[in-house]
């Protein structure tokens, strides 16, 4: 995803820059250490929006230049200040008059009668541990009194969290209607014409909120902007040029008589774990005179403490000081309520968000109330800026001169960290991150040690990224190649990576907005090629804690458990229905594939018998699958599934494989045969002319067989060569603008999955054909987050899912190519 006219680290790509490439980025990924340690720019400029939280809460960096005195932003926009006027419960206590009885005309006027109504302490909601006043009924009426300040009518926004459908009233007159809910304060600016008829004394805000599905909940407020004039004087950057490469982001702009490069760097080195398990992301900024005159020029580099919490409510503590050579501004919750936030749509709020410069570039450092904290760089002189040790939503700044900049360019690293203090709970056992093993590790040395290693590290990301381009583009083409590298750090970082007990690696993943599961196996299954083809250990990391599971006992059935409970409590299986043929398959090909991959079978030998347990099952239910669900469960319970049963198939293949590997030679020989029968009862069952159904004798239907992939992948060679091509030559003549759709069922698909059946195609031109209209998506659709691998293949619309580690499965080309030429097991073996 470059474009013509990037020349940065030109010495080291002079074959990639110079090709004509372009896709847009559904969103660009800046920070991306974590499913918690992440940030992104939602759009196609970085100075046009505020850098987000995957999943959409804010989470500030901002950038600014400074030079001959004239302020240029070139990242983050900044946020907006609030000043309380009514305040929500979140800051203070207050009541409401309510009713859960629908109250009659004119119940949101000023002089309705409310004296029956009952008084309550708000937020109101169903969370016993979190509401002040119990709501569990379908409808609930309040009203609140208010007095307003001398401060005016203008710039009044209503701060409101609700859940579900709401209906807002200021003085009789409706300012906002919603069918839905959310789970932030959302800040809706009033309609002037009647905020300008507030009162002193008297007003009247009255609310209805519906219950339609699931939880409850109210609370309201009323707060003013406040406008900085600081920031009138900031002139927003000249953006040339977005390069998203697989470790890095870079961006150049035009900043008056100074050119500005920035690049984030997260370091996700999959052959270095040490590396790639630093909580520690570069921010590069590097200027350079465009009209050979010399300016000077000073930076500033903000970071957000809501990087720290998972609602900007929350009271956050900072610090300033100097350690290990680096001036260190630091940032976290005051209650640290470790590991106790569980869930999909949360973020973390314990431990500590760090930023570092090296104390050599006499940087200025300061922690400021958000809106304020631009107001020292943009003045004449920053002098001592007063720092604020407590607070809410505050700004840790950095100031750094740079002096007088000419042509030869300088640059300037700002380091950005997180400490979790521990990453999850595991079968009751809270674990550190992997790099904090060391008894004497510590987030301060990991900083330093990144520093030190900058130029070694970015070297090696810049290798890598080149070679990984070149080696997708040469398995798949431009366009696939350009989906590996949007893939990349989105797979990698939905993980975290930590030690068990035991020792054993747990790279754990979270099923990030689809139901905040944690080690999912039906996500591991998907994301799998990415790690089996640069280093199956972190694979391994996603199976141990399954094979723990049953192996301990703690998980009875003769299959394998869906998940290991909610991201980050890892505590057992928490979904509430078991995929017995779905994640039995998922756990035998994975392992078969990490045999393959390294060139023996040791580490299936380790869990012989289980897995021999799952291959039983597989052999008794998985040919015709009962009705139940498989990883595509948004699909609905499907009986006779006809790729489910290739999942099966090709699964007992697999057991039979690793099998030999391992010298049980009769145990291997009636494996492959069974797997050889089945196929051939699979072809009558499924056949339907020119196609294979959806399921079993159920003509007129048609479905993807992505797991098919792994039969020529693992040289299983269980299915005659002409099913595939028939399944190919079919697809082709299916495929909406946005990509071939999942089945015959719906419009929509899923991307990694086209990846696999694209795979299936013989020749370049088929997979080609198949995987163009998905670059497609990615390049159009409107839907700004972290790509969804779950799109409409007419609108590209996303009807959900984002942010999530199954684009990983994007790599199964790359997977393939690599094992056809060999290069995994030499560099294996090495």
């Amino acid at each position: 995803m470059r474009k013509i006219g990037v020349f940065l680290f030109l010495f080291w790509l002079p074959q990639v820059v110079l090709q004509a490439q372009n896709l847009r980025a559904p969103a660009y990924p800046l920070v991306t250490h974590n499913t918690y340690f992440s940030v992104w720019s939602f759009g196609d400029e970085l100075a046009k929006s505020p850098t987000k939280h995957w999943t959409g809460q804010e989470a500030a960096l901002t950038g600014m230049v400074k030079v001959d005195g004239q302020v240029y932003r070139f990242l983050g926009k900044e946020a907006k200040a609030y000043r309380t006027v009514v305040a929500a419960a979140d800051e203070k206590p207050y009541s409401f008059t309510y009713t859960e009885n629908e109250p009659g005309a004119g119940w949101m006027n000023p002089q309705f009668n409310a004296a029956s109504w009952k008084t309550g302490a708000a937020p109101f909601g169903d969370d016993k541990a979190r509401a002040k006043t119990l709501w569990e009924s379908s409808n609930l009426w309040v009203r609140r009194t208010f007095s307003l300040d001398d401060a005016g009518t203008e710039n009044l926004y209503l701060k409101l969290s609700h859940d579900d459908n709401v209906e807002v009233y200021l003085n009789g007159e409706e300012v906002y209607r919603l069918s839905g809910w959310t789970h932030k304060y959302e800040y809706i600016p009033l309609p002037a014409a009647i905020a300008k008829k507030l009162k002193k004394e008297g007003n009247v805000l009255a609310i209805h909120v519906a219950n339609t599905a699931g939880g409850r909940w109210l609370d309201a407020g009323i707060v003013r902007e406040e406008t900085s004039k600081a920031y009138a004087k900031v002139t927003p950057a000249v953006q040339k040029s977005v390069q998203l490469n697989a470790t890095q982001t870079i961006y150049q702009f035009t900043c008056g008589k100074v050119d500005v490069t920035a690049t984030f760097t997260s370091p996700l080195l999959l052959n270095n774990l040490d590396v790639l398990a630093r909580p520690v992301t570069y921010v590069s900024v590097k200027t350079k005179s465009n009209d050979k005159a010399a300016h000077d020029v000073q930076l500033y580099f903000g970071a957000s403490s809501d990087l720290a919490v998972n609602t900007p409510e929350q009271e956050v503590i900072s610090q300033e000081y100097t350690s290990e050579k680096l001036s260190i501004l630091k940032a976290g919750t005051k209650e640290q309520p470790m590991l106790q936030k569980k869930g999909d749509n949360v973020r973390i709020d314990w431990g500590y968000l760090y930023v570092a410069v090296p104390a050599a570039a006499k940087a200025v450092q300061y922690v400021s109330p958000v809106g304020k904290e631009a107001t020292p760089f943009i003045s004449a002189s920053v002098g001592n800026p007063q720092n604020t040790q407590e607070g809410r939503s505050l700004v840790l700044s950095t100031i750094v001169p740079l002096g007088k900049v000419g042509t030869t360019a300088k640059e300037q690293v700002f380091m950005l960290g997180y400490d979790e203090l521990y990453s999850v709970q595991y079968f009751k056992q809270n674990l550190k991150p992997w790099w904090k093993n060391n008894a004497s590790a510590t987030i301060e040395k990991q900083l330093a040690q990144a520093s030190t290693d900058y130029a070694k590290i970015i070297q090696q990301c810049q290798a890598f990224d080149k070679q990984m381009y070149q080696d997708a583009e040469k398995a798949g083409g431009k366009e696939y190649a350009d989906l590996c590298e949007l893939a990349y750090r989105q797979a990698i970082s939905a993980h975290t990576l930590v030690k068990s007990p035991t020792g054993e690696t747990l790279f754990l993943s979270k099923e990030n907005f689809s139901g905040g599961f944690i080690n999912t196996v039906d996500v591991t299954y998907p994301s799998a090629p990415l790690f089996l083809a640069y280093n199956p250990e972190l694979l391994k990391g996603m199976l141990n804690g399954i094979f723990y599971y049953s192996e301990s006992g703690q998980w009875k059935k003769p299959y394998p458990a869906h998940d290991l409970g909610t991201y980050p409590v890892a505590n057992g299986q928490i979904y509430g229905e078991d995929m017995p043929v779905e994640e039995a398959g998922n756990m035998l090909i994975l392992a078969a594939a990490i045999a393959k991959v390294e060139g023996n079978a040791n580490y299936a030998q380790k869990h012989w018998q289980t897995l021999t347990t799952w291959a039983e099952y597989l052999k008794k239910s998985g040919f015709d699958p009962e009705n139940q669900l498989s990883t595509d469960d948004f699909a609905g319970h499907l009986a006779r599934n006809a790729n489910l049963s290739v999942k099966a198939i090709e699964a007992l293949a697999a057991y039979g494989m690793m099998a030999g590997m391992l010298g049980k030679a009769d145990v291997a020989k009636q494996y492959t045969n069974d797997a050889k029968e089945m196929a051939q009862k699979w072809m009558k069952l499924a056949q339907d002319g020119d196609h294979y159904t959806l399921a079993f004798e159920k003509p007129g239907t048609w479905s993807q067989k992505y797991n098919l992939a792994w039969d020529t992948i693992l040289d299983l060679n269980i299915f005659p060569e002409n099913v595939r091509k028939t399944e190919v030559k079919y697809y082709l003549t299916k495929q909406g603008t946005y990509g071939l759709p999942l089945d015959s069922r719906k419009t929509y698909t899923k991307s990694d999955w086209i990846v696999w059946t694209a795979t299936l195609a013989d020749n370049p031109q088929d997979f080609k054909a198949i995987i163009a209209p998905v670059w497609k998506y990615a390049n159009e659709t409107p839907a700004r987050i972290p790509i969804s691998d779950w799109h409409e293949t007419t609108n590209a619309e996303v009807p959900n899912f984002r942010a999530r580690s199954v684009v990983g499965g994007y790599f199964l080309k790359l997977l393939e190519q690599k094992l056809d030429n060999g290069s995994l097991q030499s560099s294996n073996a090495k």
